[in-house]
């Protein structure tokens, strides 16, 4: 059973019908063929998806210059239309643009932020800026293939109900046997770890103590998963966790005998605290949705990460700036 605390966490209104939601684009670009569906879906819970205006601009390998991503992000939590922001996807590029979040707009008017892998980079920023929990999930470049039915379900779950996210860990997943026993509660933080890893020095790496920390990845082999896990317990931001739940690992092998599983049980196996593996959060087939910046407790004898959510019932009057 999870507290009502969530340890000054500010929890943005529940999405309802009706509500306009932006997508947003903030790393990697996408098209508007990729991110039809995950429109479709959007209208189908009534929400009102409206892409950005440059949700489709590209320069290389990012979704339009620093300032057109970054204009993007300011207009959607600036317009007390706008209730919630969705990423088309992550790809890379969102810490180019993090210090120039307007974060007393965030603050005057919280909105529920929706995204995963380089998005971690955008919720660790507004979890330093205005302690914003958000929520891990896909975004609305929606492929079928990837993210059937249930991972529809549940992210409409953590946008647009107010009751906590249980996640069971699945012995298919390739983490599943990465675990030390044991039940722990704290504010659930992380996500991606190659953006956590990229956030060491900055202001933007949240002091993990007492803390449950997420970690997934993609295309990242393991002696890569090592190093990262290696320079995040160098720089002590390991100590004094409270446990480790862990995602998938997704097309994260090299050839070499050494597998990710072995990585992550010895790298995470000494710290002391209980780690459950094989939850279905990250970048494989059936990704599921998961608050972040909230209360969440793992559990090695139910196999369960559960979940305070992430937005709040209150439904303030529109703020006018």
């Amino acid at each position: 059973m999870i507290s009502e605390d969530t340890t000054a966490a500010v929890r943005p209104p529940v999405l309802v019908p009706g509500d306009a939601v932006l997508l947003v684009s903030p790393s990697g670009p996408t098209s508007p063929e990729r991110v039809a569906r995950g429109m479709e879906l959007l209208v189908g819970w009534g929400l009102r998806p409206v892409p950005a205006p440059n949700a489709y601009a590209r320069h290389g390998f990012l979704a339009g210059t620093d300032d057109l991503r970054a204009a993007d992000l300011n207009a959607a939590f600036a317009d007390p239309e706008i209730r919630g922001v969705i990423c088309t996807r992550g790809g890379y590029g969102v810490q180019r643009i993090v210090d120039a979040i307007d974060m007393a707009a965030v603050r005057h008017d919280p909105k529920v932020v929706a995204g995963f892998s380089d998005i971690t980079a955008l919720q660790f920023a507004l979890w330093r800026g205005a302690r914003l929990a958000g929520v891990h999930g896909p975004g609305a470049a929606w492929r079928d293939e990837r993210t059937p039915l249930r991972s529809a379900e549940s992210l409409h779950a953590a946008l647009m109900t107010t009751e906590p996210v249980t996640i069971s860990a699945v012995p298919t997943e390739e983490t599943f046997d990465v675990r030390v026993p044991g039940h722990a509660t704290g504010t659930l933080l992380g996500g991606n770890l190659c953006m956590i890893a990229a956030s060491i020095g900055t202001p933007d790496l949240p002091d993990l103590t007492g803390a449950v920390l997420l970690i997934e990845d993609v295309q990242e082999p393991p002696y890569k998963v090592d190093r990262m896990l290696t320079h995040l317990r160098r720089a002590g931001a390991l100590d004094g966790l409270a446990g480790v739940a862990v995602g998938q690992f997704t097309d994260c092998g090299d050839g070499w005998d050494t597998t990710i599983v072995d990585v992550l049980g010895e790298r995470l196996g000494d710290l002391g605290v209980p780690v459950l593996g094989g939850l279905p959060i990250g970048h494989g087939p059936g990704q599921l949705t998961v608050p972040v910046g909230t209360r969440a407790t793992v559990d090695t004898e139910t196999n369960t990460l559960t979940a305070a959510p992430a937005v709040s019932p209150h439904r303030p009057h529109r703020p006018h700036r």
